[in-house]
């Protein structure tokens, strides 16, 4: 099978398409013929060395974590899934951007999503379901999603939103009116949040879940008063330190077909900022260690 793939540790000019064995899958997995995988920041942090103490790869490896395709190959023991159906899902921390990948989490693909949109739904959308489910029942609640435009924040809002959530969620300037555009009361990050909060919140904020890292655990605590009425997806030492919810994503086939169902409902629509080539990953990859995304990058296989 053809793949993109890195033989050493390094910038994003040492992935490579070439030829690579084609995986088969075990008990309990299924194959994909890939049709679009997701860019997801683990997949350059991995490429670029930065957790290599913490999870070491066998080189050369394939980057991608998630991606959408037509089922070609079932494992022993799985149950209902069939040679090809089209299902998204998740694999190992790596492998996702090749012709071929195997999943070990999955669900069937609404038609209402297109392949970049479901190839971009995977991860985020555990992610931030995984977020979300810590916080408790939504319905009624006021909820801040920190980093609101970006791939996890943006599943997150479309998600509570659905949930019967009053979502606010922060982001640049650039990118309020796509926060509108999803369901959210946009407002910018940073010094003077708890102002800007009681004037869109004047009964208080009653949750809060940060999807971007960006230092703001304490105040998101000092803003809802309790650091367990706070999650947080990307800072876990952080929340460990002041004793938030901290969430790992997870391949959780549950998750993923809760996310599916509302996709087919047309109340979460995973959002995609740019979609790459498979020859183009390198820019790809690039484009996802600049951040600031309105969305998910995705590779087109």
């Amino acid at each position: 099978m053809r793949a993109a793939r890195f033989h050493e540790y390094g910038g994003a000019e040492s992935l490579v398409i070439e030829q690579a064995p084609d995986p088969h899958p075990g008990p309990g997995e299924v194959r994909v013929r890939v049709a679009a995988a997701g860019v997801n920041p683990i997949d350059w942090k991995l490429r670029a060395g930065a957790l290599h103490q913490l999870i070491p790869l066998e080189l050369p490896a394939i980057p991608g974590r998630d991606g959408v395709g037509m089922v070609d190959e079932i494992g022993d023991g799985v149950q209902g899934v069939s040679i090809g159906d089209r299902v998204f899902g998740l694999g190992g921390v790596t492998g996702a951007t090749a012709e071929l990948l195997i999943l070990s989490a999955w669900a069937h693909a609404p038609d209402t999503w297109n392949d970049e949109q479901a190839a971009g739904a995977g991860l985020a959308s555990v992610t931030a379901m995984g977020g979300l489910n810590a916080l408790g029942s939504l319905a009624g609640r006021t909820l801040l999603v920190e980093g609101a435009a970006g791939g996890v924040g943006s599943a997150a809002v479309e998600i509570a939103v659905a949930q019967g959530a009053t979502v606010i969620g922060t982001a640049s300037e650039r990118n309020h009116e796509f926060l509108t555009a999803l369901g959210a009361v946009p407002t910018t990050y940073g010094p003077g949040l708890a102002q800007r909060l009681s004037a869109l919140a004047p009964h208080g904020v009653d949750v809060a879940l940060d999807t971007a890292a960006s230092g703001s655990l304490d105040d998101l605590v000092a803003i809802t008063g309790d650091p367990k009425r706070v999650a947080t997806v990307a800072d876990h030492a952080g929340g460990q330190r002041l004793g938030t919810h901290v969430v790992n994503a997870e391949n959780d086939s549950t998750l993923l077909s809760a996310a599916a169902e509302l996709g087919r409902q047309g109340r979460y629509t995973p959002r995609v900022d740019q979609a790459f080539p498979l020859e183009r990953i390198a820019d790809a990859h690039a484009r996802a260690e600049r951040g600031r995304t309105r969305g998910k990058i995705v590779i087109c296989i």
